[in-house]
């Protein structure tokens, strides 16, 4: 099957049409007309390379929501026509601890967790293709019914960005009338202020743009810190039981260490590369945690999806064209975005009506099975 998108070359190049041939369907797998996709910061980044793992050619895009077109031999769960999300991942062993706990995300198989794109966690120079694409294939284990009260398009951006803050809130147990700190309110910190809000906290939202203040609190945020504040920062002191980090580049740790109370946990989920020094003496004298956590299993995308159903709680998206989505990169690195980009896959589908701009052909990624797959 022939899959035309958009996707990059290289670290330099901007995205462009291309096209490919997805493999065909097998037992177990699914094929789905992608409707709408996301636009996360973790497809610049990896676009740019910068945490050195892109494998090329790079068709970005992990929060796909679309319409189940055929279904394989063995496939139970769904039916032609259902509208269903898929996440981060496409694959995993299905074997492992963290498989059968759930945390697909954290297989320790062979070949680890395959991503929805850019192939395995664990690079083996495979690759797979996401979906800035029209259409996709997927094992039915990965593939996440939406409930019918929430927008396609807005239940997108939840598949990551809700996911990714909801499971360390999940997992380090943030209780009800605790207090939770949300530093950097973009595509991830702004699900995680209503997420946060919804499961009974005080939200204390951080930020270093004070235009964003009015926004955040629409958003359900208790209080807004701007960090250039001085006055505020202070009254914040030693403040929080949890706090989520969903700032997306290096940056100074210790500016947020201030506001942890003892005994807390601080949590990164934006910053992949690397952290300015900082003093760990805080961290020892008020034995505060730091740690990180990595997207979530398919187990809490569903209870993160039934949690926004439940409470009417979604993404602020903006709508583009997939013509757009350099632009759209670019304002995102500018943080002139409130809060998510969606791709509007129908613009992608008039494209190939109207014959489109002329495509680069990719070579066709490998399936990215991994050894010992669970049968159909």
């Amino acid at each position: 099957m022939t899959v035309i998108g958009y996707g990059t070359l290289g670290t330099q190049q901007k995205l462009q049409p291309v096209s490919f041939d997805r493999e065909p369907l097998q037992a177990g797998e699914i094929e789905i007309d992608i409707t709408f996709c996301g636009v996360c910061h973790s497809d610049i980044h990896q676009c740019a390379d910068d945490w050195e793992n892109t494998v090329w050619p790079c068709v970005p895009g992990h929060e796909i929501v679309g319409t189940v077109a055929r279904i394989g031999d063995g496939v139970s769960k769904f039916a032609i026509g259902d509208t269903v999300g898929v996440g981060c991942m496409v694959n995993s062993c299905q074997l492992c601890a963290a498989c059968i706990a759930g945390e697909q995300q954290y297989c320790s198989g062979p070949k680890s967790a395959t991503f929805t794109y850019n192939g395995p966690k664990l690079p083996d120079g495979t690759n797979s293709y996401g979906g800035y694409s029209d259409s996709i294939t997927v094992r039915e284990e990965f593939v996440i019914s939406i409930p019918a009260v929430i927008e396609p398009a807005k239940a997108a951006p939840i598949l990551c960005a809700g996911v990714t803050t909801y499971s360390p809130m999940k997992h380090f147990g943030l209780k009800m009338g605790q207090t939770l700190g949300v530093a950097g309110i973009g595509g991830l910190g702004h699900m995680a202020v209503q997420i946060g809000k919804a499961m009974g906290a005080t939200v204390v939202a951080f930020t270093t743009s004070a235009d964003k203040v009015d926004a955040i609190m629409a958003l359900g945020a208790h209080k807004v810190v701007v960090m250039d504040d001085a006055a505020a920062v202070e009254a914040a002191t030693q403040s929080l039981d949890i706090m989520i980090d969903t700032i997306p580049y290096p940056h100074d740790l210790a500016d947020y260490l201030g506001f942890m109370k003892p005994g807390s946990t601080l949590v990164v989920v934006g910053n992949m590369m690397q952290f300015e020094a900082f003093n760990p003496g805080p961290m020892v004298f008020n034995r505060i945690s730091v740690a990180g956590s990595l997207i979530g299993g398919v187990a809490d995308t569903r209870e993160v999806l039934d949690l926004c159903a439940e409470h009417g709680i979604g993404p602020e998206i903006r709508m583009i064209d997939i013509a757009d989505i350099n632009d759209a990169f670019d304002r995102i690195k500018n943080n002139d975005v409130r809060f998510r980009h969606v791709i509007d896959m129908a613009s992608l589908k008039a494209e190939r009506q109207a014959s489109g701009p002329d495509r680069i052909y990719l070579e066709a990624p490998a399936r990215g099975d991994v050894v010992n797959r669970k049968p159909a």
